[in-house]
């Protein structure tokens, strides 16, 4: 409810209720325009209750204490009263509710009998204020614990939304990077290849650039998968621009594309063979994916590092799960030492983040070697 209308309301009840009940108590002074004007102050003031809410409370209670000082009718005065005092609690500012419950209590038990000659209260007076204060307090300080705790519970779904929206982004990034720099690698060494042979062997030029293209177009299908998946899961679950409908045209990289890894290792001079132990089974779509793209950062830094090696991919099926291992025989002619940059730590980030661990390092005796216990 909007303050406004819950101002109109209030002023409502107050005004019309009292005025009728006020036409039988013959004994109280007359309804004339200022217990109105009274009764009119503390609903008009709720209007601005969310942002002054202390001030509100004083000028509700300050209104309600004039018309019961004064000796006008009973009815239902106290509306505005008890909508600014859980307006004030809700604010936070307790102590101010809590004061302005005692000195109500004392105030408007006192007012006729200090201000109309009225008999003093008796102890059923007494107690039965006391008892509807305390179930105002109750029930403020119930609300109070409520909007606390939605309010916590929000800012904990916000956070889990946060953490996710980070884990996704670190995902897509991880992804970006193992195809962008797999293919890509291999596109430099064809095309320094390429270079190479075209004057005086064109037609090994010729499946260097064949090799490039097949690269390049393996690029492009990843990324479009993976943008395709960015554009679908925008802010909101909304599409970013203008994509084609539906899932994704690629189907998410795994090990049965393992062939294609190979080849593109092999165009590149790399001497790759595929070792199997145990029974192949579907593994689960997220370990199928870490495989696939352990092993083709592994392949990464084979062609960009070992030169033209020997690699062995090694896949163990076991009963709980699967073991990828890469290991070459280079020597790291090309310059930097194949742990260099970003790809080992985004394989053990791959395996650490399934509950699995990957192990990268030297072998004795020359060559490099990958190792990755994955669950599954």
């Amino acid at each position: 409810m909007g303050d406004a209308t819950l101002a109109l309301a209030v002023g409502v009840v107050q005004v019309a209720g009292t005025y009728l009940a006020g036409r039988r108590q013959a004994d109280r002074e007359p309804f004339d325009v200022l217990a109105g004007l009274l009764l009119v102050a503390g609903p008009g003031a709720l209007v601005v209750r969310r942002r002054f809410p202390v001030a509100v409370y004083v000028a509700a209670f300050t209104a309600t204490l004039a018309y019961v000082s004064l000796g006008y009718p009973r009815g239902p005065v106290f509306f505005s009263l008890i909508a600014s005092f859980l307006t004030v609690v809700l604010a936070g500012h307790r102590v101010v509710a809590w004061v302005g419950l005692a000195v109500g209590y004392v105030c408007f038990l006192w007012a006729e009998v200090v201000f109309q000659d009225a008999d003093s209260p008796g102890w059923e007076a007494l107690v039965g204020l006391a008892a509807w204060l305390l179930v105002l307090a109750a029930a403020g300080e119930g609300l109070r614990i409520r909007r606390v705790r939605t309010e916590e519970a929000a800012r904990a779904q916000e956070e889990e939304a946060r953490r996710r929206a980070g884990e996704e982004r670190l995902r897509i990034a991880r992804e970006l990077h193992d195809v962008l720099a797999h293919n890509i690698s291999l596109i430099n060494v064809q095309a320094g290849v390429a270079l190479h042979l075209m004057e005086e062997q064109p037609e090994q030029a010729r499946t260097a650039l064949t090799a490039i293209k097949a690269a390049s177009k393996d690029a492009l299908g990843e990324l479009r998968s993976v943008l395709d998946v960015l554009r679908m899961t925008g802010p909101g679950g909304r599409s970013w621009g203008e994509v084609d409908e539906g899932a994704p045209r690629t189907p998410t990289a795994g090990l049965e594309d393992l062939d294609r890894l190979v080849s593109g290792a092999t165009a590149a001079g790399v001497d790759v063979r595929v070792v199997t132990e145990g029974t192949p089974r579907p593994l689960p779509p997220s370990v199928d994916l870490a495989a696939f793209r352990i092993v083709q950062e592994a392949l990464t830094n084979v062609t960009r590092h070992a030169g033209h090696a020997t690699a062995t991919i090694s896949l163990t099926y076991g009963e709980e799960g699967l073991t990828v291992e890469v290991d070459d025989d280079g020597r790291g002619v090309n310059g930097a030492g194949p742990g260099s940059g970003n790809g080992i730590r985004g394989m053990k980030e791959r395996a650490s983040a399934l509950g699995g661990e990957l192990e990268a390092g030297p072998k004795p005796g020359g060559g490099f070697r990958v190792t990755a216990s994955l669950p599954g």
